[in-house]
């Protein structure tokens, strides 16, 4: 059980990827918090980890409001008196549609989901995690983090600002012990492709088209448990020394980064970076 006795807080733990993330942490020994604002759901996916032998509790948060996260916060230094892991999965797609007929108010709703959640909660923790010296921050990635993802521009620009608000936080934690990734999950099937499904051509004849294929098919769809294997991964200490990258779950060959993490770390692979001379000739010299 490469996680036992770690503290570990999960965001949008109630269903989907966040669920799959929390049950393999608990499987691997980890006392699992989890955080969402419906409360039955984040119960019955902590009824099943105990069902199964693991440690979990239950916490109702809006990650959009500070006082909810310092609550949990709190919660998890006054029972356990450390955080070792926190993941940031809670998010939104927010308006679908083009940008020019988005109504500006739900746009920017769904940044403060999944940009300002995700600060906060990572905010909240970092400072007891400075005191020891050590921890793991876990964030969510999404769709149009690296190529354009016209029709979901808030859910694309709040997922990429994360994944650089990452390698800031990756940079100035160094120091600290603290490691810091973003995770790609891939094309999972969860209750948000209902939006999708439901926006039709809103979402763009070719997001609509895949989704609805992935729906009946499975085509092109990835399990949420390989998110969940990365989780792990990333929360262990096969990773140490791994920090400041985006990683694609079904794409990326993590599955053989075991030790090789302040390697990995010093290269631009698995980065965001502007295409020109001088990030490639680094990275051609890593190939």
């Amino acid at each position: 059980m490469e996680l036992r006795d770690q503290i570990a807080i999960v965001t949008g733990a109630g269903r989907g990827i966040g669920e799959a993330i929390a049950v393999h942490l608990a499987r691997e020994g980890a006392h699992v918090i989890l955080a969402a604002r419906t409360l039955s759901e984040i119960e019955t996916v902590a009824a099943g980890i105990r069902a199964d032998g693991g440690q979990a509790t239950c916490v109702t948060v809006d990650v959009t409001k500070r006082t909810d996260i310092d609550r949990l916060v709190r919660h998890a230094m006054d029972a356990h008196g450390r955080i070792d892991v926190l993941v940031n999965n809670a998010g939104v797609y927010g308006p679908i549609g083009p940008f020019a007929d988005t109504e500006l108010d739900d746009w920017w709703r769904a940044l403060e989901t999944n940009l300002g959640g995700t600060m906060f909660c990572a905010r909240a923790v970092i400072p007891h995690m400075m005191a020891r010296r050590r921890g793991r921050i876990i964030n969510l990635s999404g769709g149009g983090a690296t190529s354009p993802l016209p029709n979901l521009t808030a859910y694309s620009v709040s997922k990429t600002a994360v994944v650089r608000l990452t390698e800031n936080l990756a940079e100035e934690l160094k120091p600290y012990n603290i490691q810091v990734n973003a995770i790609a999950p891939g094309a999972v099937d969860t209750r948000l492709q209902n939006q999708l499904l439901q926006a039709g051509d809103r979402a763009g004849a070719d997001l609509h088209r895949r989704i609805k294929a992935m729906r009946e098919t499975g085509e092109g769809g990835v399990p949420p448990t390989v998110a969940a294997e990365l989780a792990v991964f990333l929360a262990s200490a096969a990773s140490n020394g791994l920090t400041g990258k985006l990683i694609s779950a079904p794409h990326d060959p993590w599955r053989d980064w075991a030790g090789r993490g302040e390697e990995l770390s010093a290269s631009p692979m698995y980065t965001l970076r502007r295409l020109d001379p001088f990030t490639l000739r680094p990275l051609l010299n890593t190939l």
